[in-house]
């Protein structure tokens, strides 16, 4: 049972059956782990349900959130274990006039609203329990992919990585742009599920299914730390020094 087959109508389940879709493609051999969009914004700055969390962050998933971070954490500490790249998105503060945020104002009523959130929280700010390292790579945003007009396909191309192992938020949203777009460079893709959330539970399940039946394997996290564990460290080290990203010894 996956989580989208309540959603699914038999007619569904019989013409992508039919038409071989969900074929498992498999991890390759260089992994980079990329984390979408886990930031104040999309999370609120507690577990609460996602009607409260909106009051203060209209973009917030709520307890969905809260209930991904552990499984998150779990999977940046398997990859930081086996010295596999992390890379972070997030979104950028917007112009005072407002026009760099291009089309995002045109399709939410709360757009023009005062700045949203609670003193002593940034909105961009990835949630501190899964926060960077100083080997970590973060990418600022404008756009829902991760590739659009930043430098993420230059520098996974220079690492040669062939594996993206993607997380965060939201599912239908920066999740599925970031997954279509690196699967149109030719990554191979996954998406962990308990380690991804968004604000409709129906959302993301459609998008869960989408994106494992045409652009990615949908994967359990279990599969992927066991995956990570396996990955020959040291693939990357020529390149990124690991040691910043360790906590200094007493």
């Amino acid at each position: 049972m996956r989580v989208w087959d309540k959603f699914l109508t038999e007619r569904d389940k019989r013409v992508f059956g039919s038409a071989g879709y969900d074929k498992v493609a498999g991890f390759g051999s260089r992994p980079a782990v990329v984390v979408v969009d886990v930031s104040y914004a999309f999370c609120g700055h507690v577990s609460e349900p996602v009607l409260e969390s909106v009051k203060h962050w209209r973009n917030s998933c709520g307890e969905e959130a809260w209930e991904a971070i552990p499984h998150i954490q779990r999977l940046l500490d398997e990859a930081r274990a086996s010295r596999v790249p992390i890379f972070y998105t997030t979104g950028k503060d917007y112009r005072p006039d407002g026009f760099d945020a291009g089309g995002w104002h045109r399709k939410n009523t709360r757009s023009a609203e005062a700045k949203q959130g609670v003193p002593g929280y940034g909105g961009n700010e990835i949630v501190r329990e899964i926060a960077p390292t100083a080997s970590d790579i973060v990418i600022e945003k404008l756009k829902p992919s991760g590739f659009h007009g930043t430098a993420l396909a230059s520098y996974l191309t220079d690492l040669g990585v062939d594996t993206l192992i993607v997380c965060g938020t939201t599912t239908s949203g920066c999740v599925r742009a970031t997954v279509v777009d690196g699967f149109s460079y030719n990554f191979k893709m996954s998406v962990v599920e308990e380690c991804s959330f968004d604000r409709g539970e129906a959302s993301h399940a459609m998008a869960l299914f989408d994106m494992n039946a045409k652009y990615a394997d949908v994967v359990g996290i279990d599969t992927t730390c066991a995956y990570l564990r396996e990955t020959p460290a040291g693939l990357y080290d020529h390149r990124i020094d690991f040691s910043l990203g360790q906590p200094e010894m007493a």
